[in-house]
């Protein structure tokens, strides 16, 4: 008995658990568990399931708010109320380590997956976004890892017939080992026909329906808690394979059998397969589960029973069904041509047992292994890091202006943050369901109808990283802020958000750190916006052992609500002689913008400008002219500054611009410096006495910059900068020269 305790703790420790975890498990069972039952809690109990080293923060996060119909981590995403009896469910989720070994299933499945979970609670997908992180660009493996994650992508939305609306794309050595793909979906859903991932009602049967359960993806949630290592591909099976034909079937299929009012409870398989379904609903609706694993359809002839309960295959789902309506939902899945097979039954025991061939083969408590049940809760160590402090002592004044700004411009233009992502674009349908207002409109933020209403959504992910690694709570409250400026110029309401959180090792104190801070600044912006949370997932050990952690990412996708799509805005300048007002404050600031790392090559400075109560009031402001139809278009001042705002707002008519600067501030501050809370807006002349009137009862500050021009060319001082034409030409193609055609 003490050798097997021994190989026991040893087996425990190489599936991730720790020593005190492995006490814990004996104590719940009240035995030595064998490898199915440890297998079942190093999945459960894994950073990707349980959240044990975050939860505690996660909870400091605003849940609350008016529009909320489900809270953060109740059902398998956000839902939130559009008014005259319609839902949107969205969430935002990563599959960054797969894709780390694999771009292109990686990233095909992490967009499968989260569209699985809106499509399970009643929701028709009708929109995806991504943010997309990866290394220097000029390395052979970041161009890999770009087209594979990027085809990935595009193959399964586009097959899936979900457009791809929007997004973003950084680069930055911290993402050499580690790229970072965060997908993110919304759907639409009418009242009474949501369903909740639950489970109760003695002797329901449980089905499982989709694909057949293979050996792909196996620990795959314990994969993902662990560091990128050489060691890694030898992870590849934790990889899953996706099937997005299978998934279009299996979407019908769930939206048909919710509403013949059969279904009790459904969740999808994603993180940890079967056992995750099987012990997150079972946990919610207060019941126990008595399962049969030999019934479960395999594509692999022998399965051990750990391989069937801890199988990520894709396009699976498990559904309670009110016993009685069996043949009713036997009837959708015959139709749609998919397993559908009664794999087990609910019991009143509040226990997990597993059975194969007869014999029981695991016997564990629902929920004891569950986020918010047993599953251990840790508060880890944090310390701020040295280098935080060496950010802020950077002065301005030490960076000599450059003499020929234009020589700045054509370095920013040409710069893979700045300049078009028409490469990655191009391969993703954004027009597929027809819904897409954005697609040949630039926008600040995906605008997508919701059909038979006036409304719309408006829809965005944002996080400047390098913001918040320079100062992760004010970067974090930055990238929430940044968000609802989008939504506002696109003409929405910011109503709720979801996060990935990507940082590295949460056993490093310094790391922690960031996720601590980032939090709170998520938090403080987040009740200022009225933006509660609605869930997302946290996304820990993003980092190799040769190259630490990548910068700390705490991604936003933030939903908004046009109640009238006549209120959409876009960010283009419509006609010449139009004038063009910046509305917030200039600041004399360069700090941590694209312009600062990439052509004076500085890391070391803090986060740019910021004061969000001045962002708050400003957006309030921007809101009122669009309502009133005061302005023509507004365009937020984001990467690469003013001037690269003014250049995006020039592009799509070939329109060109005279501006002037502010003496008072450094010429390159002004032009390319990153302070935020500011938006460029044009104004007819014929409305000029009305805007000038409404922004004076503000007390926002504004300023005449210029006029809009008729030829293309961007004067500047007086001094052309370029024409617009030619400008473009090298903007839409400096990822077509590094990754070709």
């Amino acid at each position: 008995m003490e050798q097997q305790e021994l190989t026991t703790v040893e087996t425990a420790k190489d599936l991730g658990l720790l020593p005190q975890e492995f006490d814990r498990i004996k104590e719940i069972l009240g035995r030595t568990p064998n490898f199915t039952e440890l297998s079942i809690f190093s999945v459960m109990w894994s950073e990707h399931c349980s959240y044990k080293n975050s939860i505690k923060w996660l909870k400091t996060l605003p849940r609350d708010g008016s529009r909320m119909l489900a809270k953060a981590g109740e059902e398998n995403a956000g839902l939130v109320d559009l008014g005259d009896g319609i839902g949107c469910a969205f969430k935002i989720e990563s599959h960054n380590h797969p894709s780390a070994l694999e771009p292109y299933q990686g990233a095909a499945t992490g967009v499968g997956g989260i569209n699985r979970d809106i499509f399970t609670m009643g929701a028709r997908p009708i929109a995806q976004l991504n943010s997309l992180r990866f290394g220097d660009l000029s390395v052979d493996r970041t161009k890999w890892l770009v087209k594979g994650v990027v085809k990935g992508i595009g193959d399964y939305g586009n097959a899936f017939g979900i457009p791809t609306v929007g997004g973003e794309l950084f680069f930055d050595e911290s993402y050499n080992v580690n790229p970072l793909v965060n997908a993110m979906s919304a759907g639409i859903v009418k009242a009474g026909e949501t369903v909740s991932a639950t489970s109760y009602g003695v002797g329901n049967p449980v089905y499982i329906v989709g694909s057949s359960t293979g050996k792909d993806g196996i620990h795959g949630a314990a994969f993902a808690s662990k560091d990128i290592t050489e060691d890694s591909v030898n992870d590849l099976p934790a990889v899953q394979v996706g099937d997005p034909f299978q998934e279009k079937l299996l979407l019908e299929a769930t939206l048909e059998v919710i509403k013949t009012g059969a279904v009790i409870g459904m969740q999808d398989m994603g993180a940890a397969g079967i056992i995750c379904s099987n012990s997150e609903m079972s946990a919610k609706g207060e019941h126990g589960m008595r399962i049969n694993l030999d019934k479960v359809p395999t594509r692999q002839e022998n399965m051990k029973p750990f391989e069937i309960l801890l199988s990520e295959s894709q396009e699976r789902m498990l559904i309670v069904v009110e016993k009685g309506r069996e043949a009713d939902v036997q009837a959708v899945f015959d139709k749609w041509d998919l397993n559908c097979v009664a794999i087990g039954e609910v019991t009143d025991t509040k226990r997990l047992e597993y059975f194969m061939h007869g014999e029981l083969v695991a016997d564990v408590p629902a929920d004891d292994l569950v986020l918010g049940g047993g599953a251990p809760v840790y508060e880890r160590e944090y310390r701020e890091p040295a280098y935080y402090q060496e950010y802020q002592k950077f002065d301005i004044n030490s960076i000599p202006e450059p003499e020929n700004l234009v020589e700045v411009a054509e370095h920013l233009i040409a710069h893979p943050n700045i300049a078009s992502k028409r490469w990655v674009t191009d391969q993703y349908d954004s027009m597929v369901g027809t819904a897409t207002m954005t697609t040949n409109r630039p926008c600040d933020a995906a605008v997508v109808a919701v059909k038979d209403t006036n409304k719309a959504i408006a829809l965005t992910v944002d996080c400047n990283s390098r913001y918040v690694n320079a100062d992760p709570q004010k970067g974090t409250a930055i990238a929430v802020a940044e968000a609802a400026r989008n939504i506002t110029c696109a003409g929405g309401e910011p109503v709720a958000i979801t996060n990935c959180l990507n940082f590295g090792n949460p056993y490093v104190p310094e790391v922690y750190w960031q996720f601590v801070s980032a939090i709170k600044g998520m938090g403080e912006a987040c009740r200022k916006f009225d933006t509660p949370v609605t869930g997302g997932n946290v996304s820990f050990y993003n980092q190799s052992s040769d190259e630490g952690p990548v910068f700390p990412t705490p991604t936003i996708g933030m939903l908004g609500v046009l109640d009238d799509v006549d209120n959409m805005m876009t960010a283009d300048f419509k006609q010449p002689d139009d004038l063009i007002y910046l509305i917030g404050e200039s600041v004399n600031d360069i700090a941590s913008s694209q312009y600062l790392a990439s052509y004076h090559k500085v890391k070391a400075a803090p986060a740019p400008y910021f004061d969000l109560e001045k962002e708050y009031a400003m957006q309030q402001v921007v809101k009122q002219l669009i309502h009133h139809k005061v302005i023509q278009s507004a365009h937020d001042v984001a990467d690469g500054g003013l001037y690269i705002s003014l250049l995006e707002s020039c592009m799509p008519n070939g329109l060109g611009i005279h501006i002037e600067t502010d003496g008072e501030i450094r010429k390159d501050a002004f032009l390319f410096g990153e302070a935020q809370g500011r938006v460029v807006v044009s104004v007819a002349p014929a409305d000029q006495e009305r805007f000038v009137e409404m922004m004076a009862t503000s007390e926002v500050p504004f300023s005449l910059l210029g006029t809009v021009a008729s030829h293309g060319n961007l004067f500047v001082d007086e001094e052309l900068y370029g024409n617009i034409t030619d400008i473009k030409l090298v903007y839409d193609n400096v990822l077509h020269v590094a990754l070709g055609a």
